[in-house]
């Protein structure tokens, strides 16, 4: 399940770069805002992820694969 989520959290953060280059280029504030809160959404999907996949892990009382 890790794989599907890191590829769109690639996605995400590549999203974000360009949106923030663009902003520089044009000089617009806004889209730099846009692309800071896109890479922010990334972060926080992996900071989800992981602590979902900790939390579930104990409450199965099963070890994790990896």
């Amino acid at each position: 399940m890790l794989f599907p989520i890191l590829i769109f959290d690639v996605a995400l953060v590549a999203w974000s770069l360009h949106l923030m280059q663009e902003a520089f280029e044009k000089q617009e504030f806004s889209m730099m805002i846009a692309g800071t809160l896109v890479a922010l959404a990334a972060a926080a999907m992996m900071v989800v992820y992981f602590l979902m996949r900790n939390c579930l892990s104990y409450l199965m009382e099963t070890p994790y694969p990896f």
